[in-house]
C-alpha cells in the first residue's frame, strides 16, 4: 500500500510540474505572435531610397478637398525618383487608445503633387502622403495632416 501512495504522490508532482510547464511554453507563444504584420518590403541599400514628401497642406473649397505636397530627391541620401504618390486616409479610432487606420485613397503620377476628392461626411479625417518609387521602394510617410470637416 505504501507503494501505491508513494507512486501517486510522485504522479501528482509530476504532472503539475508537466502542466506549469505546457502553461509556460503557451504564455510564450501568445506573446510571440503579437506585433505589427506587414508584407515583406525589398531590402534598403545605400542610397537606393525614395525622399519622403515634404509640407503636405490640406484645404476644403466648393465641396472639394484638396492635398498638396512638396518633393525634393536628395541624391546624397535618396536617389531613386519616385514614380508616383500614395495618399492615405484615416478616420479616429473606434476607441480610445486604438491605432488609427490609414487606407489608401488614391495614387497620383509624379509630377504632380496634388490630389483631389469630394468633401467627406461631416468629422476629423487624417491625410498623408508616401512617395513609391522602382520595384515598389517606399518611402517614409509625410507628416500627417488633420482635416475637420464641418
Amino acid at each position: 500500500m505504501k507503494f501505491f501512495q508513494g507512486w501517486m504522490e510522485r504522479g501528482r508532482a509530476r504532472t503539475s510540474v508537466i502542466t506549469g510547464m505546457c502553461l509556460c511554453l503557451v504564455v510564450m507563444a501568445a506573446g510571440i505572435g503579437c506585433g505589427k504584420k506587414a508584407p515583406p518590403r525589398a531590402p534598403e541599400k545605400p542610397g537606393q531610397r525614395v525622399a519622403s514628401p515634404g509640407d503636405p497642406t490640406a484645404s476644403l473649397n466648393n465641396g472639394q478637398l484638396t492635398l498638396t505636397w512638396t518633393h525634393e530627391t536628395d541624391p546624397d541620401d535618396a536617389a531613386l525618383p519616385p514614380e508616383y504618390f500614395d495618399v492615405s486616409m484615416a478616420m479616429p479610432a473606434a476607441c480610445e487608445g486604438c491605432p488609427f487606420v490609414f487606407e489608401s485613397v488614391g495614387q497620383v503620377p509624379v509630377p504632380v503633387m496634388v490630389f483631389q476628392m469630394p468633401v467627406p461626411e461631416p468629422g476629423v479625417r487624417y491625410f498623408r502622403v508616401q512617395a513609391v518609387g522602382d520595384h515598389d521602394v517606399r518611402s517614409k510617410y509625410s507628416r500627417t495632416v488633420v482635416v475637420e470637416v464641418p
